[in-house]
C-alpha cells in the first residue's frame, strides 16, 4: 500500500474533523508573539510529526531509518519521530487549540500539504525559518518550488516532498493514448473513469483542461469545472469519486482511467508496466508536503538543522530512492545515477521523481483557495462527490 493509501485509510474520520476543525475560530497571532526562548543550544533534541511511510526504513529492520539515524548521530540531536497526521484537517484539528491560544503544541517540526499549509502562514502560526542555518535549501531547494504565492520566498516552509496530481490509466485495455483531460470524456470510457474526491486535489488538474491557469484562477472559473462535473456525474461517466483506493480500482480493471497521484503510479507500475502516468498537454499541478516550524516550539534551532540536512543532495537521493514522489532537490538526480545499483540508477531517470524540462513547462502550482471562499467551494463540490 501506498503511503497516502495507508492515510486515506487510516483518516476515514476525516469528513467529521473537518467540520470540527472548521468550527474553530480564527486566531491571527502577530510576529512577536509566535516565538519562545531557543533551548536548542543546550538540549540536544527536537519532536517531528509526519505521515506515515514517508521517510526511509531500513529493509531489515523497520524500526530503523537511516538518514534520520545518521542525522543523529552526526549532530547529536536526539529525534522524536513520530507518524501521527493521516489527514491534514484531522491534524489542523487536534494542534489548533493550542496554537489559536498561544500555547505549546509540543512539536517542533510538522509536515503538512501546501495548502494547508497557506491556512497556517495566514493565521500567523509558524515561525519565520532561519536560512544563515539553511545553506542547503538556499542552494538545492528546486526553483519550481521556491515562491508559491502563499508563502513568496518560501519563509516559513520548506518542501519536504512533492508531487504531481495527473492522470493515470491502463494503456493495454484503453487501447490508445492519453493525452488531455477531455481525452477522460471519450464514450467508451464512461462508467469507467474517477475523480478524485477532495476539493483541494481535484480541482487544479480539472480547471487546466479547460484552458486556465490556475496560478490565478477565478470563482467563475471553479463553478465552470463543477458544472461540468455535475453532468458527468448525471449520465453516469464518472464511476465514483475516490481517495487513494483509486490504486484497487486500476489494478484490477474496474477503472481504466482516473485522477492520480505521481507516487502512487510509479508504485503501481512496478507490478503492470502497462499502466501509465500523464501530464495532459494543458499542464498537471505541482504540488508539496512541506516542514513548518510551529509558534512557541522550544528547538527551532535544531529543527532548522534538520530541515537543512535533508537537503544535502546525498540525503536527499537517499530518501527519493524510498518514497518515489517528486524530489524538491534536483541536485540529487546526479547522485542516484552513479549509483552501483542498477534498479537505483534508473530512478534518476524517472520523470515523476526528476520531472524533465519538457514536463516542467506543463507543471504549475495552483493558488490556494482563500479562507473566504473556502466555505462556499466546499459545499458546492461535497455536493457533487458525495461527501
Amino acid at each position: 500500500m501506498s503511503r497516502r493509501g495507508l492515510l486515506r485509510t487510516l483518516g476515514t474520520g476525516a469528513a467529521t474533523t473537518l467540520a470540527a476543525a472548521c468550527g474553530v475560530p480564527a486566531a491571527y497571532v502577530a510576529p512577536s508573539d509566535r516565538s519562545r526562548s531557543d533551548l536548542s543550544a543546550t538540549d540536544k533534541r527536537l519532536t517531528w510529526a509526519n505521515w506515515p511511510l514517508y521517510i526511509d526504513t531500513d529493509d531489515e529492520d523497520e524500526s530503523r531509518r537511516p538518514t534520520l539515524d545518521a542525522f543523529e548521530k552526526r549532530t547529536g540531536i536526539e529525534v522524536t519521530y513520530t507518524e501521527e497526521i493521516n489527514d491534514n484537517d484531522e491534524f489542523f484539528g487536534k494542534v489548533s487549540p493550542s496554537l489559536m491560544n498561544h500555547q505549546e503544541t509540543g512539536r517542533d517540526l510538522m509536515v503538512i500539504s501546501d495548502w494547508m499549509c497557506a491556512r497556517f502562514v495566514r493565521l500567523g502560526w509558524v515561525q519565520e525559518m532561519d536560512r544563515s542555518r539553511q545553506p542547503n535549501v538556499t542552494r538545492y531547494l528546486d526553483p519550481q518550488l521556491r515562491s508559491p504565492a502563499f508563502d513568496p520566498g518560501r519563509g516559513y516552509t520548506v518542501p519536504w516532498q512533492s508531487g504531481i496530481t495527473g492522470i493515470a490509466y491502463n494503456r493495454r485495455t484503453v487501447g490508445r493514448e492519453i493525452r488531455h483531460v477531455s481525452d477522460l470524456w471519450a464514450d467508451d470510457l464512461k462508467g469507467r473513469v474517477t475523480l478524485l474526491s477532495g476539493l483541494d486535489e481535484a480541482f487544479a488538474l480539472l480547471m487546466q483542461g479547460n484552458g486556465v491557469d490556475i496560478t490565478k484562477w477565478t470563482a467563475d472559473d471553479f463553478h465552470t469545472v463543477c458544472e461540468q462535473v455535475e453532468k458527468l456525474v448525471r449520465t453516469d461517466h464518472i464511476r465514483r469519486f475516490t481517495g487513494n483506493d483509486y490504486i484497487k480500482d486500476l489494478s484490477s480493471g474496474d477503472v481504466l482511467a482516473c485522477q492520480a497521484y505521481s507516487g502512487d503510479v510509479i508504485q503501481l507500475q512496478a507490478d503492470d508496466p502497462d499502466i501509465e502516468f500523464v501530464v495532459p498537454e494543458e499542464g498537471a499541478e505541482l504540488w508539496s508536503e512541506s516542514l513548518m516550524i510551529p509558534n512557541l516550539a522550544r528547538h527551532k534551532a535544531n529543527a532548522e538543522t534538520l530541515v537543512d540536512y535533508y537537503y544535502e543532495p546525498s540525503v536527499a537521493a537517499e530518501l527519493a530512492a524510498w518514497v518515489n514522489y517528486v524530489c524538491p532537490v534536483p541536485a540529487a538526480q546526479d547522485i542516484l545515477a552513479s549509483a552501483k545499483d542498477e534498479e537505483t540508477a534508473a530512478l534518476a531517470e524517472d520523470p515523476l521523481i526528476f520531472p524533465d524540462t519538457a514536463m516542467r513547462k506543463r507543471l504549475a502550482i495552483a493558488r490556494d483557495i482563500t479562507a473566504k471562499e473556502r466555505t462556499e467551494f466546499a459545499k458546492r463540490w461535497n455536493a457533487i462527490a458525495g461527501l
